[in-house]
């Protein structure tokens, strides 16, 4: 296993500065969150990728993913209802999977999107699924894996859960289409990492790995998980993927680099622990 960091709290600091610290925090990988004020790309047009493969060649950290804004209220919505808005959502992640393709990241991390409230929840599914498929045969064809993780009932109605996970995925039918493991999603839906497994296997290929209470996308330290148990579940089913230490909360906007130095130093603690098991 191993790990990366991730660029969302240092939203008041440029790109250069996430890279940098994530290299003086030790870290050898990163996903990149596109935050407009880091990475901009929308449903008409990117930032040069050279901007990124020189950060990477500079720090010598490589980007091994792409995790594209698409939560409400940002119009990035899987489950678009309008005919001209599922346009532009198809051409935007199409966009997200060109850049990940061109600075030979993994992958992309997606999700279901959201459905309005006041309309039925069947349909909104449907069109998800439909939109997704398109993306994961577009994203095979550049040799790109799509991830899927679950959202929070407050993100989103259609899926929270393993159960909804394993629905959309019937429902979706496209080998190209794998699992994100985020444990804030699944603390919230009071599920563990062993019941993914179970569930999963080895269509779990990234893991949003942070702390909580038990949500809240903390440092490790400041929640109440135990990240020695879930490393050691980790390892106990096999994961080999990235670890991705997806801090958000705004207590760490002033000086992020503390949260990664924090999550880090633990991660580097349990390595060196079950070396010597």
């Amino acid at each position: 296993m191993k790990v990366s960091a991730m660029n969302c709290h240092y939203r008041f600091y440029t790109l250069d500065d996430f890279f940098k610290n994530a290299k003086k925090n030790g870290f050898h990988y990163v996903e990149l969150w596109t935050g407009p004020m880091h990475y901009y790309l929308d449903y008409q047009q990117y930032l040069d990728v050279q901007i990124l493969k020189d950060l990477e060649k500079k720090y010598d950290v490589k980007v091994i993913g792409i995790c594209p804004e698409q939560t409400n209220p940002k119009p990035n919505n899987m489950a678009m209802k309008d005919l001209d808005g599922q346009v532009r959502v198809y051409n935007y992640f199409k966009n997200a999977i060109d850049v990940a393709s061109q600075i030979k990241a993994n992958h992309v991390v997606v999700t279901s999107g959201w459905a309005y409230l006041s309309e039925d929840k069947e349909q909104a599914l449907n069109r998800s699924a439909n939109m997704m498929r398109k993306l994961a045969e577009y994203a095979k064809k550049k040799n790109i894996i799509l991830a899927i993780e679950a959202l929070q009932p407050r993100e989103s109605i259609l899926v929270n859960s393993i159960s909804d996970l394993k629905a959309y995925l019937e429902r979706v039918n496209h080998d190209n289409l794998k699992i994100c493991l985020d444990l804030g999603a699944m603390a919230k839906a009071e599920e563990t990492i062993n019941e993914y497994f179970q569930t999963f296997k080895s269509l779990i290929i990234h893991c949003h790995f942070v702390d909580g209470n038990p949500v809240g996308h903390l440092a490790w330290g400041d929640g109440s998980r135990n990240m020695f148990n879930d490393l050691d579940d980790l390892k106990t089913h096999g994961y080999k993927g990235y670890l991705s230490f997806e801090i958000v909360n705004q207590r760490y906007f002033e000086e992020p680099w503390i949260a990664d130095e924090k999550s880090i130093k633990l991660f580097n603690e349990w390595s060196e622990s079950y070396e010597n098991k």
